[in-house]
């Protein structure tokens, strides 16, 4: 890896680390950079992947006054990831890549719709709530669990808007803030990525020099992003999570 090169594997992991805790997807920035320097798919995914979690964890810590009084949530939803992160890294050595390249933009525009349409949903399901008499799950019951089950195994693949997913699922079936919401997503991420790097770490061949670069460039990226995102108000935080999907699925179809 010559000089210039190092330096640009080390601005993708800020960039990716900075929009990883605003919103995620921060792997559009760093994947494409890491197969432009020459490494082959498997070993870019993977010394991606172990990169990020510094970042990540980076990320959680800036947003830690937002987790407060989320522990029992955080539990029930980290024991998710971590086996849906798991099950997606096994997957990534188990299938072809294509395998997922028809679902994932789909599943991107889903979520986006998600986030777009969120307060209206959320409303709507609050006034049916009343008009039977009933309560909202706290931790969003089942079919959250079930989703972010799924969003996790994804993100153990690839991860590329991994983070939209989380807080579209999240912000329609959680009645909280959506810093706080974005908050755990912050710690989901580092979870799913973390348990990822465990199983490539015996499995798969990593760059370890790319995978230092992005590991200083994320953690300081992970700061920037708690900074920034956190003073952007619900409207603003929504407009920059769906800007980011849509250059996701534009760069899912067009790579």
């Amino acid at each position: 890896m010559s000089i210039w090169e190092a330096v640009a594997v080390l601005a993708a992991g800020v960039g990716a680390g900075t929009i990883n805790t605003i919103v995620g997807s921060g792997t559009l920035i760093t994947f494409p950079v890491l197969l432009a320097i020459g490494l082959p798919p498997v070993t870019a995914n993977v010394s991606n992947t172990l990169g990020l979690v510094p970042g990540s964890l980076s990320g959680a810590i800036g947003y830690r006054r937002e987790l407060a009084g989320q522990r029992t949530r955080l539990l029930r939803f980290g024991a998710t990831a971590f086996v849906g992160g798991l099950a997606g890294a096994i997957l990534l050595l188990a299938l072809p890549s294509e395998a997922f390249d028809t679902i994932v933009p789909i599943l991107i525009g889903l979520a986006l719709v998600l986030v777009i349409a969120q307060p209206r949903l959320a409303a709507a399901l609050r006034a049916r709530r009343e008009s039977n008499n009933t309560t909202a799950h706290r931790d969003g019951g089942i079919a959250l669990l079930l989703g972010l089950l799924l969003a996790s195994t994804y993100g153990g693949y690839f991860g590329a808007a991994q983070g939209v997913l989380y807080l579209s699922l999240m912000g329609l079936l959680l009645d909280e803030d959506l810093q706080r919401i974005n908050a755990l997503k912050n710690v989901l991420a580092m979870i799913v990525n973390g348990v990822a790097a465990l199983f490539f770490l015996f499995v798969a061949r990593f760059d370890w020099t790319a995978v230092a670069l992005i590991a200083v460039g994320s953690t300081l990226g992970g700061q920037i992003g708690a900074k920034v995102g956190r003073r952007l108000p619900p409207t603003a935080l929504r407009a920059v999570i769906v800007a980011v999907g849509l250059a996701a699925i534009a760069q899912l179809i067009l790579k």
